[in-house]
């Protein structure tokens, strides 16, 4: 088998760039982006072969990125664009081809973050997706049972760290996090991983928009022992939010049910330790790690 060959076998098979053929949206978008990147090498006269070992990537992998069933890298893209002199208008199919390889659920999650002027979470098994180092989203992810595959996990993994962008968002929404003190004692991923988590948190908590408050686990009478609250509000007033105790623990949009979420979620934020206090345990806790 030739270097290329090799080459091509590699980049073909690298999971997290296949299409999810559950997603139809997604895949819409990987299939318009396959028949443009076609539809301009034809009009460069480029066959696809010639093409590949212009921006440095094999036959197949060309092939199976024009007819849709491969997500392509960013770096193709700009390669792409540079040899089939395209102006800008092949690099600025990134975002669009970005968001379709995380999954549709999580899009969806992001999207509505991005566009929440205010998020409430409370948490009792697990620290909130938002306030999770890389290592230990991974490790998180990686005890779900059925297990996920390397693709699905990788998916799911950078769809997570892409939602934390919403903390560099101008203006930046507010922030409150309710931690049970299990989350931060439970050392997912290992003793290090537990630290340098530890360390996120302190750093996320100095942040003027964000309060992370701990409730201690001898707090046991209040409305959280159900499981997850988390709210999203937004600028026109209107809210979003679910819980694992109701509603199936589907998003609820009706006034009434927000207002039940609003009233738990309000006496649970009342019952924990204030920030400051919350911090000083964070780091009492990293101490003891």
């Amino acid at each position: 088998m030739s270097v290329d060959e090799n080459s091509s076998k590699s980049e073909a098979d690298e999971p997290g760039w296949e299409v999810d053929p559950d997603d139809e949206s997604g895949a819409a978008v990987v299939a318009t982006v396959g028949r443009q990147l076609k539809l301009w090498r034809e009009a460069a006269g480029m066959r696809a072969g010639e093409f590949g070992l212009a921006i440095g990537y094999g036959e197949d992998l060309v092939y199976k990125v024009e007819a849709g069933k491969r997500i392509p890298r960013p770096e193709y893209l700009d390669k792409a664009d540079e040899v089939l002199r395209a102006g800008g208008r092949i690099s600025a199919m990134k975002k669009d081809v970005a968001e379709a390889r995380y999954p549709k659920k999580v899009r969806d999650l992001a999207r509505m973050e991005a566009q929440a002027v205010e998020v409430l979470a409370y948490g009792n098994h697990n620290l909130h997706g938002l306030l999770q180092t890389e290592e230990y989203a991974r490790a998180l992810l990686g005890t779900r049972r059925p297990a996920y595959s390397t693709d699905e996990l990788d998916r799911m993994l950078g769809a997570r760290m892409a939602r934390q962008t919403i903390f560099q968002r101008t203006p930046a929404p507010d922030f409150s996090f309710v931690l049970e003190e299990v989350t931060l004692r439970r050392p997912i991923g290992g003793r290090m991983v537990q630290r340098r988590q530890l360390e996120r948190l302190l750093e996320v908590g100095e942040m003027r928009n964000v309060d992370i408050q701990v409730m201690p686990t001898d707090r046991w009478s209040h409305p959280g022992t159900g499981g997850r609250v988390q709210l999203l509000k937004f600028g026109d007033g209107s809210a979003v939010g679910r819980t694992d105790a109701e509603y199936g623990g589907r998003p609820v949009s009706d006034p009434k049910q927000l207002r039940v979420l609003e009233l738990r979620y309000g006496i649970i934020r009342a019952q924990a330790l204030t920030p400051g206090e919350s911090l000083a345990f964070i780091e009492h806790v990293l101490g003891e790690t």
